[in-house]
This record gives structure tokens, sequence and C-alpha cells, in this order.
């Protein structure tokens, strides 16, 4: 099981996200992913990073660990402009891209928002979940060079010709807390990622592969990503936390660091991934 750092981004600067990404590369930590918001509903007036400019900022700085969005709100990027920003980064990156995608949040939720004042819209439940789902077909209909039309209700496809094509597609991880969005992922994407302490989690990971082979497609190589805080229980290899975390197939413990980050609170945390 690979173990990751999240830079939350709300009141972080840039360059300091770029430099704990290198500190956690050189502390052992096999990825590196941040959040995709455009604003900290704190208020902070130090303000947040944009995720995709920040993560080709560290593609640039690192040689090794893997990347990614946690996850990239659907809304916010056309999915033919997103399949050339991921083949484009994919390929700068030298293939460590992990993309993940989600359906933004719902009315009631506080990052509502941000779209709010920027004119996007926040539909119910039930479109945001149509529009990740053509998002989705979208992307690895460009990625194959398939030129077939494609209508759905959110996203139209006209005989697209000359889109990148990025060798290998990166993996597509849908966030999901619930069964309706396990099986989302399951049926259009490469991978699920929901909370380390899911009550259900056990739940959505059969949930998520089921869907995945009724799909056609190959339940093993799906990806299970989980997330959760910096916390000791999650470093150490021994630790019952960990160990059910690999007993249900995860491939990837991410764990949150917050600004003002620090490179050896990093490299301690490196530490006892090795003890």
């Amino acid at each position: 099981m690979h173990t990751d750092l999240l830079l939350v981004p709300m009141a972080a600067r840039a360059t300091g996200m770029v430099a704990a990404a290198v500190a956690a590369e050189d502390a052992g930590f096999d990825g590196v992913w941040t959040w995709d918001h455009l604003r900290d509903t704190e208020g902070s007036v130090v303000g947040t990073p944009e995720a995709w400019t920040v993560l080709t900022a560290i593609a640039a700085a690192t040689r090794r660990v893997m990347l990614g969005p946690l996850v990239l709100n659907v809304i916010n990027r056309h999915p033919g402009l997103l399949a050339n920003m991921a083949a484009t980064l994919q390929e700068l990156s030298g293939g460590r891209l992990l993309l993940g995608m989600g359906a933004g949040g719902g009315p009631d939720l506080p990052y509502a928002a941000e779209q709010r004042m920027i004119g996007l819209p926040v539909e119910p439940d039930p479109a945001r979940r149509r529009r990740l789902a053509e998002a989705c077909q979208v992307l690895h209909r460009l990625w194959s060079g398939d030129r077939s039309e494609f209508s759905g209700s959110a996203y139209r496809l006209t005989r697209p010709v000359g889109f990148l094509r990025p060798d290998p597609p990166p993996p597509i991880v849908v966030a999901g807390f619930g069964p309706r969005m396990a099986a989302l992922a399951g049926r259009h994407a490469d991978g699920l990622n929901t909370q380390a302490s899911n009550p259900r989690l056990a739940e959505l990971v059969e949930t998520a592969r089921a869907a995945h082979a009724s799909a056609g497609r190959d339940p093993p190589r799906f990806l299970i990503t989980v997330f959760s805080g910096l916390r000791e229980r999650w470093l150490r290899p021994d630790s019952p936390d960990r160990v059910a975390l690999e007993r249900l197939g995860v491939h990837h413990l991410i764990l949150l660091v917050q600004p003002p980050f620090d490179a050896g609170q990093i490299r301690e945390a490196g530490r006892m991934l090795r003890v």
C-alpha cells in the first residue's frame, strides 16, 4: 500500500506547497495531492492556490512521487479542456498523474459558495452525478482517439479529432462517500476515493469493484484510495488501522497536512513509515 501526503491549499503559499512536495519525496512518501478549491471558507486573506497550476509546478520539482488532485470539481473545467490538460501533465510528469474527479459540493455545503460567487451553477445531486459520469466518458473517448459523436445531458462531442492522447492514460479516481457514487466510480472510472474511517468502507469497495466487473472491466486493476489526517496510527506499518486497509486491498493511503508546512514534520512522518 502506498502512503501519500495531501497538501491542504487553504491559507497556503504555492511556493510552500512545492517545497513541501519536495520534502515529501525526499522523506519517502509515494505521492502528493492537493484539493481543488478556489477560496477558504474560513476567509483567510492569504487565499487558496489553484490546484492544477500547483501540481504542474510540483511535477517539475520532483521526479518520483505520483501526483493528483483530490478531487477536481467537475463543474470547474470542461472535460474537453481537461483531457488536454491531463494529457499534458502526464507527459511533463513522466506518467505520474492520478486524476481525481468529483461531483462537487451540494447546495447545502459551504464550498458551494465559491461556485455561486463566480456564477457557476450548484446543481442537485442527480444532475451532478450525471455530469461527472459524462465527463469520465468524454475523457476516455478523447484519450483513446474515439472520433464518434457523443450526446449527453451535460456534454457533447462532434467528431472530435486531434486531441492529445496520453501514454498511458492517467487513471481517473472518483470521490464517493455512499453506494451511488461508488457504483458510478466502478462503471465509469478507474478508481474510488473515500474516507479511511468511513464505516461503510468495505461495502463501498465491494460495490465499486462489482460495478467495474459488470461494466466488462478488470476489477483487480481498479484503484482504491482513502484519506485521513496525518496521525501515527496511519504511519506505523504494523498498526491495526493500516493492516485493515491493506486487507481491503487499498492502494493509496493519503494523509492530510495543514499549512504552514513543516519539512521536519514531514521527514519525521517518513521515518515512522520505515520503522
